[in-house]
């Protein structure tokens, strides 16, 4: 029991400092602002992964996403800042209804794919589950914030996340980069959002007390999901305190930068894998591994049908 003590004592120690550290940290020094990948990682037989460049062709094609996606970013920014520029717990609840959309689209397809008998990603369903948990204590406090107080902020967040749903279900179906990077700049917008608030807003806030809603989520003692959303992270090296509202704004940011980071691995195909499973994962156990036979799309499964030898 001394022992156990100990190692949480230490844990939370840990994380402390690494919390201090990140408090320091800007909005292009969180996470890396190029997205578009220079190597492919594509999985083979021996489970030995294999790296290429992109063809011309593909890269084009990455290039026509990527602008098409900040073409459609910027245009949601340009409707919520024309709304929104001076009321920001209803900025962020909008934001946070927004925001939990493509997990719930990600995980729709995925669980179709596995219906139809093509293929398992038991990975990928359990980490946008656990963003998509996480999403929802964010949407949780800006409700107990007063962000959904009035029933325009209410009609405008519903009908935008019914139209994201729908775009998102035929993006991530279509080509599953497009849709992942997409979800990269909306968390990425999220980061700066509250990134700003807080330098504006951080002494205030200091003063404000912290949502019960906020307290349960992030001082529970069972965070096995918070860290399951973190795939860039070992679990339980991040262990937020909770004091004031500022507290409270400065982890929903780093939430939302680590949605990013998760956002940009799942870019290349076979590249998610659970936190967890990576500390416990056997060389027997194939359940979440990527076959090397699946396709990460339609377009993708229509090229490999034409370039495949039979």
């Amino acid at each position: 029991m001394d022992k156990t003590n100990e190692q949480t004592k230490s844990c939370q120690r840990r994380a402390a400092t690494l919390q201090e550290k990140e408090e320091q940290v800007g909005v292009e020094d969180y996470f890396h602002v190029k997205t578009m990948p220079n190597i492919v990682e594509e999985p083979t037989d021996d489970d030995n992964s294999s790296s290429k460049e992109p063809g011309m062709v593909e890269k084009w094609v990455i290039k026509f996403e990527q602008s098409l996606n900040v073409l459609l970013t910027d245009s949601v920014i340009k409707v919520l800042d024309l709304f929104y520029h001076d009321r920001n717990y209803a900025r962020f609840f909008v934001l946070e209804t927004i925001a939990r959309v493509p997990y719930f689209a990600f995980i729709s397809v995925l669980h179709m794919y596995e219906s139809f008998g093509w293929w398992r990603r038991a990975d990928y369903l359990k980490v946008h589950f656990a963003e998509s948990w996480n999403e929802l204590h964010h949407l949780l406090i800006m409700e107990e914030l007063g962000g959904n107080a009035f029933w325009f902020d209410r009609f405008l967040a519903q009908h935008i996340a019914i139209f994201y749903y729908f775009m998102t279900v035929f993006m991530y179906a279509l080509s599953p980069r497009m849709a992942y990077h997409f979800s990269e700049c909306v968390e990425r917008h999220a980061y700066s959002t509250y990134d700003k608030f807080i330098k504006l807003q951080g002494e205030e806030l200091k003063k404000l007390p912290a949502p019960q809603v906020a307290i349960d989520y992030y001082m529970n003692e069972d965070l096995y999901l918070f860290d399951e959303f973190q795939t860039s992270r070992t679990p339980n090296t991040r262990r937020p305190k909770i004091e004031n509202l500022y507290d409270v704004f400065l982890n929903i940011r780093d939430d939302e930068g680590e949605h990013c980071k998760t956002m940009k691995a799942c870019q290349t195909h076979g590249n998610l894998q659970s936190p967890h499973s990576n500390m416990s994962r056997r060389d027997d156990d194939v359940e979440c591994a990527v076959p090397s036979t699946d396709c990460e799309g339609f377009v993708d499964c229509f090229r490999k049908s034409l370039t495949t030898d039979k």
